[in-house]
């Protein structure tokens, strides 16, 4: 089983938290969300995995220096979802290669996802779920069909989890060195009837695509548990108030008299001394924090 991570991308949904850190690197839970997908394919023996950057790519590079399965794949010019892979095709094996983007939170068991698609005579398998938001690809039995406007009337609307696997003669197709979008692809092969899918229905996912998506996959984690997720390495100071839920990552420094209400605290972080952060994410930069801090409190 080998693997790509996309993690070149701009983020732009998410400025301007992502013009100080790429998206992949936004710590859920206090980890890295990258470190995460690496974790979930690290249980697969997956290797290669091949991780491309472009966007604050040096920042990607130090994440993965304890990462010895992970080749990293800096590209100068991005390249788009169908270039990238066409890149890493050359340090891959002669194998399906599954396809995961790099800003995603979930709990699919990608072994059985790569293997549905080996048991499979498709040339593409995507993995799709009902999720309303988001359906956009157009299913009619075992194939799909179409995709946003043409996905057709007929059959079900399903939504596509950012997971998918790829045979390498499909990824060959891809024009090499240059800028190109896999959907262009992958809706040629959908109207000829050579994709399929693994639906899962059910299981836990979110992308962190806006900065509300980003606070509500921590309300969905850290509601259901319950008070606060805080690093050992954070400095809490005197008379701070937490409430309903957030994180404090490492190295953060809460100053005394704050007040931290649905918030994420990346480490490194300082909130001054009686500062107030509610549903915030609070990354460190003096510019975006002051943005965000909705005012300060003296406590006794």
């Amino acid at each position: 089983m080998q693997a790509i991570l996309l993690a070149a991308g701009y983020g732009t949904r998410l400025r301007p938290y992502s013009a100080i850190r790429p998206k992949p690197l936004f710590p859920v839970r206090n980890q890295p969300l990258l470190h995460r997908l690496l974790e979930q394919l690290r249980a697969c023996d997956c290797r290669p995995v091949v991780v491309n950057a472009h966007h604050l790519a040096e920042q990607i590079e130090a994440a993965l220096a304890l990462w010895p399965e992970a080749l990293v794949q800096v590209e100068p010019e991005i390249l788009g979802t169908g270039g990238s892979l066409r890149k890493a095709l050359d340090r891959m094996d002669n194998d399906p290669v599954l396809v995961m983007n790099g800003d995603l939170y979930h709990g699919i068991d990608l072994e059985q996802v790569y293997h549905r698609h080996l048991g499979s005579k498709n040339d593409v398998t995507l993995v799709l779920h009902d999720y309303p938001r988001f359906n956009n690809v157009g299913v009619v039995g075992d194939r799909v069909r179409g995709f946003g406007v043409d996905a057709g009337a007929a059959g079900e609307q399903l939504a596509f989890t950012g997971i998918h696997v790829v045979d390498p003669e499909v990824i060959e197709r891809i024009p090499a060195g240059r800028f190109h979008h896999i959907i262009d692809l992958y809706r040629e092969l959908a109207a000829e009837g050579r994709i399929g899918y693994c639906r899962v229905d059910g299981l836990p996912w979110r992308d962190i695509g806006t900065p509300a998506d980003y606070l509500d996959l921590h309300r969905e984690l850290l509601g259901q548990e319950g008070g606060w997720v805080i690093d050992p390495a954070a400095r809490i100071g005197s008379n701070v108030v937490l409430e309903d839920w957030g994180c404090i990552g490492a190295g953060a420094v809460i100053g005394d008299g704050a007040r931290l209400c649905r918030s994420v605290v990346w480490d490194g972080a300082e909130v001054a001394d009686g500062c107030v952060f509610v549903d915030a994410i609070v990354t460190g930069n003096a510019e975006i924090d002051a943005a965000s801090c909705q005012s300060r409190e003296s406590r006794p």
